[in-house]
């Protein structure tokens, strides 16, 4: 039985470490970034993370996108069979040229957090 929790264990973090980057104590959720016409499109996948417990950081040359994603619980006398999805705290730095760009709209649906970022007229 420990035998097969172990091999479980390490697949899980393989796969992690194959999707998410781990730096120190924080995690990576994976990003797309994707310019259309006077918008840049910023998709960062957040599985589990409810809206409010996100913050967004804006610096001249970057976005930030961090929170905490608690540790899933059992109902009752459940039991997790297994552990992909990372969680605790994580933050997302994306080089971006801030100052060219104003935030428009933030939205999370469907586990997926969308940041609508507008150009600047003149910059």
């Amino acid at each position: 039985m420990w035998g097969e929790a172990l091999a479980l264990i390490d697949r899980a973090e393989r796969l992690q470490r194959r999707f998410f980057e781990v730096s120190g104590d924080a995690w990576e959720p994976p990003a797309d970034v994707v310019e259309d016409g006077e918008e840049l499109r910023v998709q960062v996948a957040l599985p589990g993370v409810p809206a409010d417990a996100i913050a967004i950081g804006v610096e001249p040359d970057a976005i930030t996108v961090s929170a905490l994603r608690n540790f899933p619980r059992c109902e009752g006398e459940g039991c997790i069979h297994r552990l992909e999805i990372p969680y605790g705290r994580f933050e997302r730095r994306i080089g971006l040229p801030m100052h060219a760009l104003n935030l428009a709209r933030r939205e999370l649906s469907n586990g997926v957090l969308t940041l609508m970022l507008r150009k600047k007229e003149g910059v």
